[in-house]
């Protein structure tokens, strides 16, 4: 590892940071952006299954090529799940009574690709329904499609977009975990909207559910932006030789 030292600007970010994590994780818990149990119909909580089982598929083997090569990348490996697990259980309540939170996915498909993440994400899901009520059982299938699949994907598109047109590498990095945070509730108004339109359209209860999260989800991904690049900016400071090791440094210089 590399001893390098933050600098005193990094230093004060992160502590601004850490104050903003803190405010929202000691706001008031109430129904979470995950989708709670019971509140998919059986159909739905088995197709948002079958859907997920070839992305966890691929997530399963990429894992396992990446640590075969490089056992040491274990450690950065499970630092990225422990992040999704910290991030995503911080919850704020939105308009309506519901909750909104940051998913942590970005940085974990920035670093491993997001097929991985779809590991991280549902084991991340699975202890948060099991130990604090955050989803469910039952809509496991839905919540890690939208939390685990389809927000990482949209973060490593961007992210590899943004190389591509020799974009800041802290740019990058915040829009990729900011644009899959935003990319991750919208996929999730879309579930609740295609189980629960009977009053309106499918695109009408989307639009409603939108705004249900709008308020909060908003600020939250600018925020889950900033604090990834600081993590980024943290590991590249100590974790040099790992970083080496997936392919980052190379690609970001």
């Amino acid at each position: 590892m590399s001893k390098s030292h933050f600098t005193r600007t990094e230093k004060r970010m992160i502590a601004l940071s850490g104050a903003l994590a803190l405010a929202v994780g000691i706001a008031p818990i109430g129904q979470a952006m995950h989708i709670m149990e019971g509140y998919l119909p059986a159909a739905y909580c088995i197709g948002w299954g079958i859907l997920c089982v070839p992305f966890l598929i691929a997530g399963l083997l990429s894992i396992q090529k990446t640590l075969r090569e490089r056992r040491n990348l274990i450690t950065l490996l499970a630092m990225s799940g422990a992040f999704i697990f910290v991030i995503s259980s911080l919850k704020i309540p939105s308009v309506s009574g519901s909750c909104s939170h940051m998913t942590g996915t970005g940085l974990g498909a920035i670093l491993f690709g997001p097929t991985a993440v779809s590991i991280l994400g549902l084991i991340v899901l699975l202890f948060q329904a099991l130990l604090l009520a955050h989803g469910g059982l039952t809509t496991l299938g839905a919540n890690t499609f939208s939390m685990a699949i389809a927000g990482p994907f949209v973060s490593f598109g961007v992210y590899s977009l943004c190389k591509k047109c020799n974009v800041s590498k802290k740019v990058s990095v915040f829009l990729a975990a900011a644009l899959g945070d935003l990319f991750t509730y919208c996929v999730t108004a879309g579930q609740l909207a295609l189980a629960h339109h009977a009053d309106t359209t499918i695109l009408g209860a989307f639009g409603k559910f939108l705004l249900v999260f709008a308020p909060t989800q908003l600020p939250l991904a600018i925020i889950e932006g900033l604090v990834t690049v600081l993590i980024v900016m943290g590991l590249e400071s100590y974790a040099a030789p790992e970083l080496r090791a997936i392919g980052y440094l190379r690609e970001a210089e």
